[in-house]
Parts: C-alpha cells; structure tokens; sequence
C-alpha cells in the first residue's frame, strides 16, 4: 500500500461537540500563498479529495499542484484520480452491477484467486426504485396491486439482491417501496459530510449508476452519474479517472416571479445551458438569487444536469442546506459537524462570498421566468405555456409524417373496456365505460406526476394539490381517455398531501397513488387503456403524454406515444383536465364547472401565498424520521423473501432474470495484444441525438422482437416479459435488446423503422440482433456510424455492454454524451469522431462499405504519443474513401482500460495479482 504524505501541510484536526476528527485543512494553504478563493466551490472538493490522499503514486503532489493553479480557461488535459467517498445504485443498473460483482467472483476462483477480495471497499447503497410499473391506475386499490404485481414480476430479481445483501461487505439495500434513489438520498442517505471508520471527516462526494445522481448538488454534495462499468471499479477501489474540468459559473438573481415555479426555471436553464454548451463541464450556481430558492428547488435544477449537459451542476453549502437537513431529520450532531467543517474550511457561502473566478458565466434573473413546458422530444426544447398551441401546430406535421408511416391495425370489435365505434376526419370515435368520445391527434393519454425531478419540490406537488382542490371544486374533472398517475418520490410526499387534506381532490381527478418510484419517465408508464391504445393504432394519431419528469425522447415514455411533454405537477393536471396538448390555457377555458361557466386556468392556479401556507401546516420533520427509521428493513414483502446464502452466488441457468454473463469466459491472467480493425462492416448507421434508449430500451419488450422471442422460447408468456429494465441480469435477453428501439431509424434500411439492419454482402434485411449473431458467425467485425451527441440521456452501461456482445468493435460519431463513452472504453469499444466538419454523409458514406481502422495498436502501445487521429479506409462500390477520426480514448487509465477488453478485466487482473 502506497505510503500518505502531506507535502502541502494540510493534514490537520477539527474538533466538534466533543469528538476530534481528521481532517484534511484547505485554509492552511492561504498560508502557503495560495489564493483558493479564486477557486469554485467544486474544485476545492476535488482539491481536498486530493490532498487527502496524496501518496505520491495515484495521487503524487503535481496533480495537487495542478487543482491549485487551476486555470479556468484552459482546455482540460490534466488527469486526476477521485476517489468519491460512496457508490450509488437504483434496481436497473444496480442489478447488473451485482451481476458483474458475482461473476468476477467466480472468474477470480478460476484465475485462483480469492474470490473474498471481489467486495466493494468504498461504501454501496443501492435503491429498489426502477421496477415499480403503472399498470393500475386511477382506483384507491392502485397502489396496492402494483406493489403486488411488482413483486410477482421481480421475484427472482429481489431476491438475488437480498443475496448481495448479505453477501457483500459494505453494500447496503433500500428494498421497494421507499421512493425514488435520488430523493432517498437527498431525504436520508447522504451526510453532506462524513465521518469515516479511520478517524477522518471528509465531504461526502458520490458517483451512481443514474445520470440523475446529480440531484443531490443541490445539497452541496459533488457527484455524477457514471457507467454501471466505472461504478463497479469505484466500487472495488479504483479511483475515478477524470480530467480537471472547466466550470461554468451561472449567476441567479431576483425571485420567480407568481405563477412561475421550480420546474419552468429548470426548463429555462436546461435551454440556456444547452444553447451554452457546457458538456463535460461542471456547472456552478451562485449569485443573490440563492437566497430566495429553497433546497429542493436547488435539487430540481441540480438534477436536471445530464438534461443540460453538464457532469454536475452544484450549489455551495448555506443557511438553506441546513434548514432542509434539519427538516428531513438528520441528528443534531450531524448537523453541527457540517456546518463547523464547511465553515472551517471555507466553503460555506453566503451573499458576500467573493464570486470565484469561472470558465464562462451565464446569469438570470430569476423574475424572467415563465410557465413552459419542454418537448416533444428533447428536454432542452422549451415551449412557453402560451406558445404551447402554436408551437403543438408546427411539430404536427412531422410528427404525423412518421406515424403515417406505420400501417393502421383494424380494430378487434369490443376489448375488456369499450370499442371503437367508427372514424372520422378528425380522429377515432371511442366508447370507454359509459363515455363516448372522439380521440384526437394531440390528445393527451397519459398525465403523470412522476420522477425526481419534481417530486423531490414540496412546492410544486403542494401546487399540484391546490390546483386540483380549486378544479375539483369547480366541478372539473380529468378527461376519461387520460391515464393519470401520482408516483412521489417518497413516502413523506403523500404524508404531507394527506395533511394538507389534498389527497381526495387529487383522486377525485383520478391522480391515485400508484406508487413510490420511478415510473412514467423512465418508461414504466405501463399500458394504455386497450380501447385507448387501440384507436391510436388504427387512427394513426399522435398521442401525447405530459409528464413532470425530466426525460421525454422518443419511444421512451409508451411505444404509442410519440410526443412528450415535461411540465410541473401543476400543469400535468391542468393539462389531464384539458386532454389535449392543442390548446392554449392562457386564454382557453379547461373545461364548464357544475355551474356551466367556462373555467380557465388561471381560476384554479394557486398563488405562492396559497402554497406557501399550505407548506407551513402541512410539512413536518417527524414524517422524515418516522418514513426513515427501518428504510433498510422494506415491508412485509421483502422481509418474507427467501434468498440464497453463500460468498458465490448459485446461478440457476433456467432463469430469465439473472444469468453468468460471458465477459470472463477464456480470461487469462495477461491480456492479448490489441490488434487493428480490418474489414468490418457497418452494423448500423444512425443519425443525430441517438441516445441509450435507442441502443439500449428500458420500455416494453415487443413479442416478436428478439427478445420476445428467446423469451417465449424459455416459456415465458408476453404478459409476464416485464420491461427490459427489470431484465438486465440477463446478458441473452439484452443483447437481444440491442439497438431494438421501435423508434430507432438505420439509414441501411431507410424505409423500416425500428431494430433492423442489412447483412452484406448478402442484402438481408435482419434484425440487428440476428444480424450482430451472423456476422460473429462468419468472424465479421462491425462498426456502428453515427451523428451528434451519440449515446445521450441516461447512464446505462447495456447500451456499451449491449453493442460489445453483438460485436461491435468501434462507434464512429460526430460527437459522444460524456458517460456513454466512458461506457463504451469500459466495454473495449473504440470511440472515435470525425474530424470537424466532416460527418459520414459529407464524407458519402453509405454504409454498405467494408471498413478498416489503422493506428489503433501503435497508439494505445505508445499512449498515443504521436497524436489521436487513426486513419479509417472505407471500400465500397464507389471506391475507396480513406479519412482521419480522432480517438476518444481520454486519459492513460483509459487506454489500460481498453488495452484490457474493458474496465471489469482490468480490474479483475489487478485483484488476482495482489
């Protein structure tokens, strides 16, 4: 072990009600010279993490030397080794990180090994949130019969977590039913500052599994989503590669102005930051306008960092972080240690802080601000409330191009709801029940209150209560082709709709609790209605859905949804009352009350002051500590799970859940040499703004997919497929998964969309799955091309690891999402960019072309000594096509990492030498 040094004199102590920690003194180098108030509050995170550790192998003094004369202006090119203090998972990749957890086990037995020493070092949470789906909704027994198929669907998925529970040192589970990971971890999980087992205090840093652990910057704790891969090694005490990031500086002034809230000011920095360009930046919030938003306003702009770009976008400890700590319940000794260590040190802010020195500023005045909503398709495309129905006429078109597209299905007659009762110009005549109604393009089939994001802002969920209380008692109510939903984020959100005498109006709009998790936005919405669903199909009508959630790209939220909506709580039940994105709530009436008069939205919109009083009476600490006091025990479900025992886990190959997957098979104890890429063919070739939920798909699995089919296969019935989320224990269901978007477009099969490709030189038209499998057959290599901003939305490692098990040996983009490539070095996935100005379709690729890759050996052997642009020779019957791309292989670690075949090798390597 390499031996702690101190060359900078740091290393002190701090003594706080009575105990004396260590600490790691960041004002003791004020008296070396050293002026760190020039330096943003997250670097001087990342500086103490640093000095902390230094050891003059991992972290020698030069890199210390570096933080401190950070250069904002500089193009990163320093690479430092974080250590973050603790790893967080939710369900969907927390499942196969455990996976790969167990595996290497058993891979280090075979390598003889202990397989004891594959335990995670740093301490591990991981939240069950991801599995909860709505298929009932809009009945006071929603709740219960979700939870209940939830444990019916993921029984074999729970129990290989209560496994890992006992199994792994340092890893901790938070079964079903808490709320969603992020507001967990802002509620409960994390300390702002810890204290460690060695005597040492430190910040509490943390990277997770899910691009949204950014949310809990708004609590002043530095963190990023990173690959399940990077998390893994975090996980087994491997530091974070990183380079010194540029921070943006972003000033708020003012307060939001009445009408406005927490959402429609995160949608408009989501807009300003991504027209900005602030990708694998981190962003920093400062300013007077601090004073006037409350920490859960803080967490929803803080969350909504993967939206805008940025690696994390945090907010300095203040008077307001206390509050909210001592609101949610944590210990009066906590909440002294926190506030006595971020003073000591310096990192406390308050309105006369000097403004440190930044990469680039934006500012905003907070009174700005104005009611929008995001979509159709990305969350950066704001659309102000009173723009909305323009706007809505504008997109239609296209969107109606490509819903033409799909074939219309004839109705089946009568379904367990209703029927279809004719067509008409301008839709689908429906009977549901006992209504009767015509569905329209823009109708809205879906109204969920649902994610992070949002209901994390008592503000906005107590405004969402209001407004429902008002339309109630108007006599409005929801439009009955509307699926509604209300997924807190945690438990204590209903505690407090329930004590503002909130919850029956809700339910009396249909927004019933259905339960506590991550749902619609991440594509367990579940079903639409058959007779809904079935008049979207044979109309071919663009449906919409409106959501307070943070993700709306294509296909993510239901597969017959094409255009989606992010907006507060407030307005998704406005807008559930309305039933159609077409029309303007500024000056049309929602609806006639019981008195016949028609009722606007600004009759029912709850002022602050309404909000704000409600807030008061309703909120307590008590219901923190009471929701919180046995989190790790889950209720009666989970407690009565039976789960195996043992340090090896007991794979049962006949399970579609949890499977061994291959990446260790034929491991040895030195890797083979890295070889170039020669004669490979164009698996895919995509367009701009393919994200994780085109190559890799949370939603639904189609019957017959691939999927579907080796489901079926292995006697498993489509209703009980589950979403491909839950299925993430099994490598055989998600390589089949693979680029199996319904909405994905591959420019070799211009006139399909969906997951299909064409084999050359044969001319098949395959699924790409089949196509990856035939050519592994024939010893085929393949390369996928791609645009801008490849590998966007969420961090989740099977669309790397998807890709590597079809074959895929380099990805070809104009541009990568900062995560996904990490994914993909971690999976032994060359990423790779054309040069600037130059794209596969300047350069006339068609994809039909036999492609090469030089340099790729000589380089990761010389560390790229000689440059990053490998040389690409694309044959086809045009020619030949020979261009330059740059490697995106950033730092040393990387190109071990890829040297390796991937992160998990590597890491595996190093354990069995040790």
């Amino acid at each position: 072990m390499s031996k702690s040094h101190d060359s900078f004199g740091t290393k002190s102590t701090l003594s706080v009600s009575g105990d004396t920690y260590q600490i790691a003194h960041l004002p003791a180098l004020e008296k070396r010279g050293h002026n760190l108030s020039r330096l943003p509050y997250s670097i001087r995170i990342l500086l103490e993490n640093l000095l902390r550790r230094e050891d003059g192998d991992v972290v020698p003094a030069k890199d210390i030397e570096a933080v401190i004369n950070w250069n904002p202006k500089k193009d990163p090119d320093t690479e430092i080794q974080f250590m973050p203090a603790r790893v967080i998972l939710q369900d969907f990749t927390g499942v196969p990180a455990v996976v790969d957890l167990a595996a290497m086990r058993d891979a280090m037995k075979k390598l003889g090994g202990n397989p004891d020493k594959i335990n995670p070092q740093q301490p591990v949470q991981l939240v069950i949130d991801h599995s909860v789906q709505v298929d009932l909704f809009g009945t006071p027994s929603s709740f219960q019969q979700n939870v209940e198929i939830e444990y019916q669907r993921n029984r074999e998925r729970y129990e290989f977590l209560k496994w890992g529970q006992q199994a792994f040192e340092n890893f901790e589970v938070v079964p079903p039913g808490a709320g969603i990971v992020h507001q967990v971890n802002l509620e409960k999980l994390a300390s702002v500052v810890m204290t460690r087992k060695d005597g040492w205090a430190v910040p509490d840093t943390v990277v997770g599994t899910d691009s949204h652990t950014t949310m809990i910057n708004g609590l002043a704790v530095l963190g990023w989503g990173v690959g399940g891969i990077e998390a893994e090694a975090a996980m087994l005490g491997q530091p974070v590669s990183m380079l010194l990031p540029q921070v943006v500086g972003f000033e708020l002034n003012g307060r939001l102005a009445e009408g406005a809230t927490a959402t429609d000011l995160v949608l408009t920095v989501t807009q300003m930051l991504r027209k900005k360009g602030v990708v694998g930046k981190f962003v920093e919030f400062y300013g007077k306008g601090l004073e006037h938003l409350s920490l859960a306003d803080r967490a929803t702009i803080a969350n909504m960092a993967p939206e805008y770009g940025a690696t994390c976008g945090i907010f300095a400890p203040d008077k307001q972080t206390m509050a909210y700590l001592q609101l949610s319940g944590r210990s009066p000794k906590q909440l002294a240690l926190i506030e006595a260590y971020m003073k000591h040190q310096g990192l406390w802010w308050t309105p006369d802080w000097p403004t440190p020195e930044f990469s680039d500023t934006l500012s905003l005045d907070l009174g700005s601000v104005k009611p929008s909503l995001a979509g159709p398709k990305r969350p950066q495309d704001r659309i102000e409330l009173t723009d909305m129905k323009a706007q809505w006429k504008k997109d239609l078109p296209g969107l109606k191009d490509a819903a033409l597209k799909v074939a219309a299905k004839a109705p089946s007659g009568t379904v367990a709801d209703g029927k279809i009762t004719g067509k008409t110009d301008d839709g689908v005549s429906v009977e549901l029940g006992k209504d009767q109604f015509t569905l329209t393009d823009g109708a809205v089939v879906i109204a969920a209150i649902t994610s992070c994001t949002n209901t994390s802002n008592p503000s906005v969920m107590i405004g969402a209560g209001l407004l429902a209380k008002k339309a109630h008692e108007k006599g409005l109510t929801t439009k009955p082709w509307v699926k509604t939903s209300l997924a807190p984020g945690s438990q204590v959100v209903t505690d407090y709709l329930t004590a503002a005498k909130l919850m029956p109006h809700l339910e009396a709009l249909r927004f019933h609790l259905v339960g506590y998790g991550c749902t619609t936005c991440i594509g367990n919405s579940g079903p639409l209605p058959p007779v809904v669903g079935e008049a979207v199909d044979h109309g071919q009508l663009v449906a919409t859905s409106v959501l307070s959630g943070n993700r709306n790209f294509e296909g993510r939220v239901n597969p017959q949804v094409r255009a989606n909506y992010l907006a507060s709580p407030p307005l998704v039940v406005a807008y559930a009352i309305a039933g159609t994105v077409n029309i303007d709530l500024s000056k049309e009436p929602l609806g006639k009350g019981s008195d016949g008069k028609d009722v606007f939205l600004k009759d029912i919109w709850p002022s602050s002051q309404e909000i704000t009083e409600a807030m008061k009476g309703a909120i307590k600490s008590e219901m923190f500590v009471t929701r919180y006091a046995k989190v790790f025990e889950g209720e009666a479900q989970w407690q009565a799970l039976k789960a195996p025992t043992g340090s090896t886990f007991s794979w049962n190959d006949k399970s579609t859940y949890v499977q061994n997957p291959p990446y260790f098979d034929g491991i040895t104890k030195t890797p083979p040499p890295v070889k170039d890429i020669t004669s490979a063919r164009v698996l895919a070739y995509l367009g701009d703004s393919i994200t994780t939920d085109h190559i890799s798909p949370a939603g639904s699995i189609k019957a017959d997919s691939p999927a579907g089919k080796y489901l079926q296969d292995n006697g498993v019935k489509p209703a009980d497929f589950n979403q491909y989320g839950t299925r993430r224990g099994n490598h055989q269901v998600m390589m089949r998964g693979t680029f199996a978007n319904t909405r994905i477009k591959n420019r070799l099969v211009p006139h399909i969309e969906g997951g299909y490709t064409k084999h050359l030189p044969s001319g098949a038209e395959l699924s790409i799955y089949d196509a990856a499998m035939k050519y592994k057959s024939e010893g085929v290599a393949t390369v996928i091309f791609a645009g801008k901003e490849y590998g966007s939305g969420s961090s989740r490692d099977w669309a790397a690891k998807g890709p590597m098990l079809q074959g895929v040996s380099a990805v070809i983009a104009e541009s990568f999402e900062r995560i996904h490539r990490s994914n993909l070095v971690g999976m032994g996935i060359l990423p790779l960019e054309f040069l600037p100005g130059q794209t596969a379709e300047s350069l006339g690729l068609t994809g039909t072309e036999v492609v090469s890759i030089a340099g790729i050996a000589d380089g990761v052997k010389n560390g790229f000594a000689k440059g990053r642009e490998l040389t690409v020779v694309a044959k086809g019957d045009a020619g030949e096509k020979t261009f330059k791309a740059k490697v995106r292989i950033d730092t040393p670690q990387e190109i071990k990492y890829y040297q390796n075949g991937g992160i998990l090798s590597f890491v595996l390597r190093q354990l069995a030498e040790s």
